[in-house]
């Protein structure tokens, strides 16, 4: 059986000086600085920056063309004014802003905006899961 979870969200980046320059201004520390990737410590798993012909090699496929905003990642937040703190923060960053944050018609609150690569990150508040104090969440067990 193969485990349900994610230890390392790999986002492959077309300048990982500029990407790393991005998340410093976030606030985020790289650990174990290295050569040509970079890793930041997350709750329960690492996010790594890795340059986009890096990775395509790596990934066994060096012709491929990576692609960006498939995906989105997300932070979820206590509250609505921590959504907005933070999706200014990243705005303020360099990130470019896809959508303010708002009410959302499934009950929270919400915005997108995108990493200096085209990577989407929301930043919500979702009033129907447990958050933990340091960002982990889990969605309730209704036993069906």
């Amino acid at each position: 059986m193969t485990p349900q979870r994610v230890s390392l969200i790999t986002l492959g980046v077309a300048d990982l000086a500029a990407s790393k320059a991005f998340y410093a201004r976030l606030g985020w520390r790289e650990v174990r600085p290295q050569d040509g990737i970079a890793f930041y410590q997350m709750n329960g798993l690492l996010l790594g920056l890795f340059p986009l012909g890096e990775l395509a090699k790596d990934q066994g496929r060096p012709e491929a063309r990576l692609g960006t905003g498939a995906i989105t990642l997300a932070q979820n937040f206590a509250a609505d004014a921590e959504v907005d703190t933070a999706w200014a923060a990243a705005v303020s960053a360099g990130a470019v802003p896809l959508k303010k944050p708002q009410k959302v018609f499934w009950g929270g609150y919400s915005g997108y905006y995108a990493d200096p690569d085209g990577h989407v990150w929301e930043v919500a508040m979702n009033p129907f899961w447990q958050l933990t104090e340091d960002g982990r969440v889990s969605i309730p067990d209704t036993g069906n």
